[in-house]
């Protein structure tokens, strides 16, 4: 299992976190959240069709649900036309999930690693550190999206609770820097740049840059809404 020492703001961070699951939180418009509607909300959902092809990989059968917050991979209706649940949807057999807020700690080292609306949530002297972590978790496949925009919630001290907003390109940046030492793990980054729309990457492993037999190594990405 890997464990990652988080600097002192981390770590306050977290027990914000906490404070905000079991107290409700202030949003930006002043209107307050009851602490029974914190993180319950199953973030994968609005990204399951970018995702599909990814994770129900016939290779993919155990997924670690990274910061996973409420999230219920057994519920139905994550597909709401057929009615079936995330696994069923991704067809997987086992899922694991770490969530610090909720307690849940376990950390256990899948074939695919989902980190959804998290990152942006983590100091950004920790940002390396986490993105280190995720990669050493998977074994295969990564699959995340970070939020490049200022959230509708707020800390308890005030702060708004994305306290990481940066470009969808400085995440890139940050992705490529730590795959160099994982070159046989695949990523797909989505970065949503409002709620509804962002960036996806083309899925990318730095073993393919390893191998290239040009100098120069180009990467794209497409919208979606």
């Amino acid at each position: 299992m890997s464990n990652v020492k988080l600097s002192k703001q981390g770590e306050e961070l977290i027990a914000l976190y906490k404070e905000m699951f079991c107290l409700g939180f202030q949003r930006t418009d002043e209107k307050q959240v009851a602490a029974e509607n914190v993180y319950n909300s199953f973030q994968l959902k609005k990204f399951r069709h970018l995702c599909k092809n990814h994770i129900s990989n016939s290779t993919i059968k155990t997924v670690l649900d990274y910061g996973g917050g409420g999230s219920d991979w057994d519920a139905p209706n994550f597909e709401e036309t057929s009615g079936e649940s995330a696994k069923q949807f991704f067809n997987v057999k086992k899922v694991t999930t770490f969530e610090p807020a909720r307690n849940l700690m376990e950390k256990q080292e899948s074939d695919c690693v989902v980190c959804i609306d998290v990152l942006e949530h983590i100091f950004i002297t920790d940002v390396p550190k986490l993105i280190n972590e995720l990669f050493s978790l998977s074994k295969k496949l990564l699959v995340i999206n970070v939020a490049c925009y200022e959230a509708a919630a707020l800390l308890p001290n005030g702060e708004n609770a994305h306290i990481t907003v940066r470009s969808p390109h400085w995440w890139k940046g940050m992705f490529d820097a730590v795959a160099m030492n994982y070159p046989d793990i695949e990523v797909l980054l989505i970065c949503s740049e409002t709620f509804k729309k962002g960036v996806v990457f083309i899925p990318f492993k730095s073993e393919n840059w390893h191998s290239s037999s040009n100098y120069s190594i180009d990467y794209k990405w497409r919208n979606f809404q």
